[in-house]
């Protein structure tokens, strides 16, 4: 399996997991996420860039202001690898770690500042971590994020789809990575929701850079009347994922998946005509479908009711099941290794609706996504807003055929010197 893809795993567990937590109910002991490093073709990739800097236990990240706000915070959050994955936070300062202590109840407050001042436009901010997995920079505008402690310590995080979160109505969101002895993973993501323009740009030892563009100052105005249009254009609710703030401006723009954890009723059948279709293309045709692993290509027929992929068996996925690519025939808890290899690149082909262009999976070329009248169509907005045409926005974004190009918008490197984080959008390039 990619290291890419098994972070994007990871991420996504943890994604279903953490990120909707409220703060009267007690959290999980530790986040779900833990980083195996890389393997295969990435590992291959990671030793052709630079030696590997193992013996370097901190790494620097510059943090800039790319708002027209004066008043921007910065958080970083994960499990320290070499402090037996205990709980971190980063403290204001930038450089003192916080590692919590377990509270004697549900909802506490943090004993020590963690907010990060970025100060005026244009500004940055060094700072410094130690090996972290599960992490996340965050960011928050005109306001400061409130953080809590359940026993264990487990981090109360803020959550979009909790409409009694202190966070409800503050403009924030945050980009993920993992460093551990092996390499630097960073990415930035939609897969919750659309708020924030974030850029990242990752220096290693020899001085090569890699960059992700991310949106530019407008993003989310483009995603949100990109989403207006569409439902106007097909009558689906995508207008419905647009949260307003208080005066009626965009505040952000939620991804299917966490609009029908605030509404159910979003999106039922609307997958139902599409999947349909290609449960009858495939009653007469072969799927192939590349597991980019051991098993190497498996073909898929349609037998009776179920898509039977190698030794697998799909049911017929619901909206919900292709939004959060982790329930109904998605489900992987308790799947065989092989189902496992398989679930990705099935879900990524249904929320591109790429089966009944191609008949493998993944698609040969991105040139085939999101052409169909039913789609994810947030997915395909939130690409188009991208400078570069990058960033998760799916749980299984990453997936792309060998040689493929990035959808994730990940940047990864085992002799990183520097990761420069922007948020805001301005100045932003490709």
């Amino acid at each position: 399996m990619p290291f890419s893809e098994l972070i994007g795993k990871i991420l996504h567990l943890r994604r279903s997991r953490s990120t909707t937590t409220p703060a009267t109910k007690e959290a999980p002991a530790a986040p779900a996420r833990v980083s195996a490093g890389p393997t295969g073709a990435q590992r291959r990739a990671i030793s052709a860039q630079a030696p590997l800097r193992a013996a370097e236990t901190t790494l620097d990240f510059e943090l800039v202001n790319n708002t027209t706000s004066s008043t921007v915070y910065a958080y970083i959050t994960g499990q320290a690898l070499d402090n037996n994955s205990a709980l971190f936070l980063l403290q204001a300062d930038g450089q003192t770690a916080y590692y919590p202590s377990s509270p004697s109840s549900v909802g506490s407050a943090l004993s020590a500042d963690c907010a990060i001042p970025l100060g005026a436009p244009g500004s940055s901010k060094k700072v410094t971590i130690p090996h972290l997995a599960g992490a996340r920079i965050w960011f928050a505008v005109d306001a400061p994020l409130t953080f809590l402690l359940n026993p264990g310590p487990a981090l109360v995080e803020p959550a979009v789809t909790n409409p009694s979160d202190p966070n409800i109505d503050t403009t924030w969101g945050f980009a993920e990575f993992t460093w551990n002895s092996a390499q630097l993973y960073a990415n930035i993501t939609y897969v919750d929701f659309f708020c924030l323009p974030i850029a990242l740009t990752l220096t290693n030892a020899a001085g090569s850079t890699q960059h992700v563009a991310g949106s530019d100052a407008n993003g989310l105005a483009t995603v949100c009347q990109g989403l207006e249009a569409q439902s106007a254009a097909d009558g689906a609710p995508w207008s419905s994922l647009i949260v307003k703030n208080s005066s009626g401006g965009y505040l952000r723009a939620l991804s299917p998946n966490d609009g029908i954890v605030t509404n159910s009723a979003l999106f039922q059948d609307y997958y139902a005509r599409y999947v349909d279709s290609v449960w009858a293309h495939y009653a007469a045709a072969t799927l192939s479908v590349d597991t980019q692993a051991s098993y190497g290509t498996l073909s898929g027929r349609v037998d009776g009711d179920a898509l039977v992929v190698g030794n697998e068996r799909f049911a017929r996925p619901s909206a919900a099941d292709i939004f959060s690519c982790s329930t109904g025939p998605f489900a992987n808890a308790s799947g065989s290794a092989e189902r496992n290899a398989i679930i990705p690149r099935l879900a990524a082909a249904f929320n591109r609706s790429t089966l009944l262009k191609e008949e493998v999976t993944p698609a040969e070329t991105s040139a085939s996504y999101y052409k169909e009248e039913v789609t994810n169509h947030y997915s395909r907005i939130v690409h188009e807003a991208n400078l570069d045409a990058r960033g998760y926005a799916f749980p299984y974004d990453d997936v792309a055929p060998n040689g493929g190009g990035d959808q994730s918008g990940s940047v990864f490197d085992g002799a990183p010197v520097l990761l420069r984080v922007a948020v805001g959008g301005n100045g932003a390039s490709a």
